[in-house]
């Protein structure tokens, strides 16, 4: 605070004492008597005869529109033109004004001259019986312009504040040098209010609420940009009434309406932070994890927008040709475009993830030879942490082509094996053995009961296999690997308690004929013997 009022005073002081004389010779250079046959001529004499050595508002107030003056105090319109002009820092060049007395505007086609388009688009000159003068419409405009300069009463101290002194020292009259420090010690002691209210008052009580790291980290960093905006809105309200020399308060005008949008940019900027912070908090509270990966997009897409914002807010108040700047970009912003394509399709990828919701931060997902487990979601990456523990950064724009298979929206986790029983076990033993695998299921209290499959389904090489066919409802891979854990054992207990033996890849060599032993070589019995069997198995089965 102490180097921003030093830094004013500074600049005050420099422009005073080197273009105050320059800007009086400019403005008087003319000869005594009045013309207004051009916008030069009638601009000299209205700026002539209102300086402070040569004021003389009978005569200036010669330049506004005669056809609508009548029954107005034409004096003192005169004279508040004159103070909204210069209280607006519009530092009018007459060199640059046109002495031509057949001067059109060439956007309206009409003999007008607006002396400053962009601060004053109402206040303009016009041409009436071959001579110009302000119009009808800077008239009528001039008491509302002159509040709007002059805001909250201040236009009285313009009379009261000369009356502090006159003398001059280093180009400034008395009033004008204790005006400055009156206004520099108001500024102090409001920045000292509001530091202490934001410091002590707000900060405390955030810190009794337990909100310490809040108040340090987002509140006090937010309070000083927001309390010099307060005091440059405050400068920019007195300023004016200084009445500082037209140079002077040109650039100083300039300096002060480009901070109010500097300032608040800073503090749109510091806010967004501690929108994040609350937002962050929100998304803790739900189930989805989509949240976690919006709120840091968000905030970052946010900050950038303040930023380009603010910087055009200052460049308009710096009075920059903000529409050409805005072609420009635009123009530059195609050709960063096409060299850029890669990065535009990864931004865009970003978004298709954001909306579409393919996965969330911890889904453990498959895309091509990708697997692992989704640890972050960027405007260009996404991150996938793999089960080897390494990390793969994949462009968004390639994700967001590829197929994903994602294992953490799974409802249920399967799990399939085969059981495999050996040959020598009888075909009652296997029914059972089934029925129990079933109950092994059923009683599982994470397993889905509606659909399982266990079936006696094959016959192999060296195993009669049995599917096992179940799927469990658990969250977590590391759950699933849990009860999948449960699930062999308890088979082993049933196989165990029932003496079901497991087959496992075995070759059994069989010699047909042996000497001194019995030949191995099967005795099949006739057809009709066969037959009469399958009829008694048949109605046993029936039975």
């Amino acid at each position: 605070m102490r180097s921003f009022t030093l830094s004013l005073l500074t600049l005050f002081f420099i422009f005073c004492t080197t273009d105050t004389k320059a800007q009086e010779n400019s403005n008087t250079g003319e000869a005594a008597t009045y013309s207004l046959q051009s916008p030069r001529a009638t601009l000299n004499t209205f700026l002539t005869y209102l300086q402070e050595d040569n004021f003389k508002p009978a005569v200036a107030a010669k330049t506004l529109h005669p056809a609508y003056i009548q029954g107005l105090d034409e004096k003192e319109l005169a004279v508040q033109l004159k103070q909204v002009i210069d209280g607006k820092g519009v530092l009018i060049e007459l060199d640059e004004v046109p002495e031509r007395n057949n001067f059109e505007d060439t956007l309206s086609q009409k003999e007008r001259y607006y002396i400053a388009p962009v601060e004053l688009p109402t206040v303009f000159l016009e041409k009436f019986e071959g001579k110009w003068y302000f119009s009808k419409k800077t008239l009528s405009a001039i008491p509302e312009l002159h509040k709007m300069v002059y805001p909250f009463g201040t236009a009285k101290l313009m009379n009261i504040l000369p009356k502090l002194g006159s003398k001059k020292f280093m180009g400034l009259h008395t009033w004008q040098l204790i005006s400055i420090l009156l206004l520099i010690l108001i500024c102090v002691i409001i920045h000292k209010i509001l530091t202490f209210i934001f410091d002590v008052v707000i900060f405390r009580l955030l810190n009794k609420k337990g909100y310490k790291h809040v108040a340090h980290d987002y509140i006090l960093p937010v309070a000083r940009p927001f309390s010099m905006a307060i005091i440059v809105a405050l400068l920019i309200v007195f300023v004016p009434v200084l009445q500082l020399p037209i140079v002077a308060n040109h650039y100083l005008v300039l300096l002060l309406n480009a901070l109010v949008p500097l300032f608040g940019t800073v503090v749109a900027y510091k806010l967004v932070d501690i929108l994040g912070e609350y937002m962050l908090k929100v998304a803790e509270r739900t189930e989805s994890t989509m949240d976690d990966q919006i709120v840091p997009i968000l905030k970052r897409v946010l900050k950038i927008f303040i930023i380009v914002v603010g910087f055009l807010f200052i460049l308009d108040q710096l009075r920059f040709d903000i529409t050409a700047l805005l072609a420009g970009i635009s123009i530059g912003g195609l050709a960063f475009a096409l060299a850029a394509q890669d990065t535009i399709k990864n931004f865009f990828g970003s978004l298709m993830i954001l909306f579409d919701k393919p996965f969330q931060i911890g889904d453990w997902i498959t895309a091509g030879d990708i697997d692992g487990t989704v640890e972050e979601v960027g405007f260009r990456s996404t991150r996938i942490r793999t089960f080897r523990n390494s990390l793969i950064t994949v462009p968004n724009g390639k994700l967001a082509d590829m197929s994903v298979d994602n294992h953490g929206m799974r409802q249920y986790r399967r799990f399939y094996t085969n059981i495999t029983l050996t040959y020598d076990t009888p075909p009652h033993l296997i029914e059972i053995f089934v029925e129990g695998l079933k109950k092994i299921v059923e009683e599982h209290p994470h397993t889905r009961k509606d659909y399982y499959n266990i079936y006696f389904n094959n016959m192999s090489a060296y195993s009669l296999d049995i599917m096992f066919y179940i799927f469990f409802d658990v969250p977590t891979w590391g759950e699933e690997l849990e009860h999948k854990e449960n699930i062999l054992l308890s088979i082993m207990r049933l196989a165990k308690n029932l003496g079901v033996q497991f087959a496992f890849p075995t070759q059994t060599l069989h010699m047909e004929n042996f000497p001194g032993q019995p030949s191995l070589s099967p005795n099949y019995e006739d057809k009709q013997t066969m037959r009469s069997k399958l009829e008694t198995f048949q109605n046993k089965k029936s039975e």
